[in-house]
């Protein structure tokens, strides 16, 4: 099968299985990237539940090629800003690293929203269905909604990374952020990184932890990330390299401030 022809199959499979997806299929989808549109939105609202081995078969065809058919970052190809501290723009689902840091929510499951840009959502839709299934195996074993400032891991599955660490942060409501809802964002980089030692990782990449939907200012969440890694880095003598991974210029903006105030 070509890219094409695994689309076809998997959207095929996927409208089979869940007639309500036909919803997301009126738009007429003749391009290969319409099509993956299509494929992403059905893997999204798909519920956690067993695939064949031919699903997952041709499912890891095409991830694998469209994940890899991007240009791929490796820690070699970046230059640290601090010892062992690297920032970066770019798409976190691109690093080739030990592990990536998902802002999870309090299911664990992904975002089950048809093609939305949160991060939770390309994460799992270029992962593939297993990384939910794995997910949910996670959540069924311990009985109740993840906390915030915890961490879980996963492989990554069809990612470039080996791993996906999720965390849940503390959502901002209209109460603003408290020390309380700080203390929990510092323990979800705490947790994440005392995961990553204890699976003696080499390298882990942060997203921006709480600032998009859980509505974290996004200066205040830098510096509570910067903070607590270098702490974490030098009170436990970690050799690991962490990535503080951006995706807007904003961020980019701030953790450049901030990274070089704290040289």
């Amino acid at each position: 099968m070509n890219q094409n022809e695994r689309l076809d199959y998997l959207i095929g499979y996927l409208l089979e299985e869940n007639p309500n997806g036909h919803e997301l299929a009126q738009v007429e989808a003749n391009s290969i990237a319409d099509k993956f549109e299509l494929f992403r939105g059905l893997c999204n609202i798909r519920k956690p539940k067993p695939v064949t081995d031919e699903f997952v078969e041709v499912q890891d065809a095409f991830l694998t090629k469209w994940n890899h058919d991007r240009e791929i970052t490796r820690l070699g190809d970046l230059k640290p800003v601090q010892p062992q501290i690297y920032l970066w723009k770019g798409d976190i689902t691109t690093l080739a690293v030990d592990a990536i840091v998902n802002a999870a929510n309090s299911r664990l499951l992904g975002c089950t929203q048809a093609n939305h840009d949160c991060i939770d959502n390309i994460i799992h839709t270029r992962a593939g269905v297993q990384l939910r299934l794995a997910c949910h195996d996670i959540m069924t074993e311990q009985g109740r909604k993840e906390a915030a400032g915890k961490a879980k891991l996963t492989d990554a599955y069809n990612l470039p990374s080996s791993y996906v660490i999720h965390t849940v942060g503390p959502f901002i409501d209209q109460r603003g952020v408290s020390p309380i809802k700080e203390q929990l964002l510092a323990s979800c980089y705490q947790s994440t990184l005392a995961l990553a030692d204890q699976k003696e990782m080499d390298s882990i990449a942060f997203c921006c932890i709480a600032t998009g939907e859980f509505n974290f200012p996004n200066e205040r969440a830098a510096e509570i990330a910067i903070q607590t890694v270098n702490d974490y880095l030098r009170e436990n003598e970690s050799q690991l390299n962490v990535i503080f991974n951006v995706f807007s210029e904003k961020d980019l903006s701030i953790y450049q401030r901030l990274l070089q105030t704290n040289e």
